[in-house]
């Protein structure tokens, strides 16, 4: 299952964003606080527990693309996924979105689908307001 957020407008350089979001205890500043408990960080993974119990685990991939933040599930999430914030100039700005790919069934597609695109472009526009002037 693929799922692409909404693409923003970043006010900020490539190379700013991408600082901030390869430092994983940055994640929490995107989340939507009243939704998220026992947020947990390293210099390489973040961990949190989404409303109703499920956790979620994050590993930076720290790859050298300056375009691209790549992260992927860790072991306690519950199914296997990547998660990328591609990032690209436009100008004086900077446009982005994030891109999920995860390995689940049909069943479970059903149920996680919406509320992950909501998360995603929630995130999304998080990081664009962080940037606003």
């Amino acid at each position: 299952m693929v799922i692409n957020s909404t693409k923003v407008i970043v006010k900020a350089e490539i190379s700013e964003i991408h600082s901030f979001l390869n430092e994983p205890a940055n994640i929490i500043h995107l989340l939507p606080q009243d939704k998220v408990e026992e947020f947990k960080a390293t210099d390489t993974q973040c961990s949190f527990k989404i409303q109703g119990g499920v956790v979620i685990s994050l590993i930076n991939l720290q790859e050298d693309n300056p375009q691209k933040i790549a992260m992927k599930s860790g072991e306690k999430s519950p199914f296997p996924f990547t998660l990328d914030v591609l990032i690209e100039e436009q100008g004086d700005h900077t446009q982005g979105y994030i891109k999920f790919d995860g390995e689940v069934n049909m069943f479970l597609k059903m149920m996680v689908e919406k509320p992950l695109t909501n998360l995603f472009n929630y995130m999304s526009e998080q990081l664009a307001k962080r940037y606003e002037e």
